[in-house]
């Protein structure tokens, strides 16, 4: 037989049911607040993919170019590393531009100057080479860049360059601009200067052009390095310092480079010799 429950009984019930009904609700409003937080992230992340400027990406010239004559390399050099200037200055356009101008804008504003700029350089290396040798032709077809947009190119195939992919893959094109190669501005640290090393070199075989190039290159990353070490440990360590951690690690550095080029041109020429003595650098205060 049933007894009514006490009235206290009565209340206890109540008073848990409303608990229960308030921690029911409470996961109700949590989780819907956690659903609004992903849907807007995946928007957020959606939007930023969507305005990805992309990078430019131009052919190598390098690779495509004949022996260089030794009375050009330097000419040559010169212009191949304004390729590359060229090449960084227009992503850097295409990032400050992202969402100006009209569906054109890129083409008209950024790949079609590239191009112009591309054809006078590329001519201008042409007739360096053909001051003392056979002129090359057809060049001009190097000259026209495409652009990776969101990370995926006119054939709708995945792009892999990033924006320094894309320098990497125009390495090709640069060179160690010389005894100017020393990039860093006087300042109370000094600055580095390095002999030049491409005006040195023989003619270089075509099938070496890529490797030599990619070494010259090097050398003038070397110098930069150094250059930014010797900003950055302004007072430092005794009166050796400089010599002990920056300009020797930086001779052994650019021998070491300097051979490669050396090997590499000697595997279908006569291997240059002498180069060892332009691996030492000076500091100039």
């Amino acid at each position: 037989m049933s007894r009514a429950l006490p009235k206290y009984n009565k209340r206890r019930v109540l008073m848990i049911g409303g608990t229960a009904a308030v921690v029911l609700s409470g996961a109700v409003i949590a989780g819907n607040a956690l659903a609004g937080e992903t849907s807007k992230s995946g928007t957020n992340a959606t939007t930023r993919a969507a305005t990805s400027p992309g990078t430019v990406n131009c052919p190598a010239v390098a690779p495509s170019l004949p022996a260089i004559p030794a009375s050009a390399q330097a000419e040559v050099t010169r212009n191949l590393t304004l390729l590359n200037t060229q090449i960084a200055e227009a992503n850097k356009r295409l990032v400050d531009t992202v969402g100006q101008g009209g569906p054109n804008f890129v083409q008209n504003a950024i790949l079609g100057p590239l191009k112009d700029k591309r054809v006078a350089t590329i001519n201008r290396i042409a007739t360096a080479i053909g001051r003392t040798a056979a002129k090359p032709t057809g060049l001009d077809s190097l000259a026209p860049c495409t652009l990776n947009a969101n990370g995926v190119n006119a054939g709708g195939a995945a792009a892999t360059a990033a924006p320094s992919a894309t320098a990497t893959q125009q390495a090709g094109n640069t060179g160690n601009t010389g005894a100017t190669g020393n990039t860093g501005s006087t300042t109370a640290a000094g600055t580095i200067t390095c002999p030049d090393v491409a005006s040195k070199l023989p003619a270089i075989p075509a099938s070496a052009q890529a490797e030599v190039t990619r070494n010259l290159t090097l050398l003038n990353t070397q110098i930069t390095e150094a250059n930014t070490r010797l900003a950055n440990t302004v007072g430092q360590g005794g009166p050796n310092f400089v010599q002990n951690a920056i300009l020797g690690p930086l001779a052994d550095k650019r021998k070491s480079t300097i051979d490669r080029i050396a090997i590499s041109i000697g595997r279908t020429a006569a291997k240059p010799t002498g180069l060892d003595s332009l691996a030492t650098c000076t500091l100039n205060k």
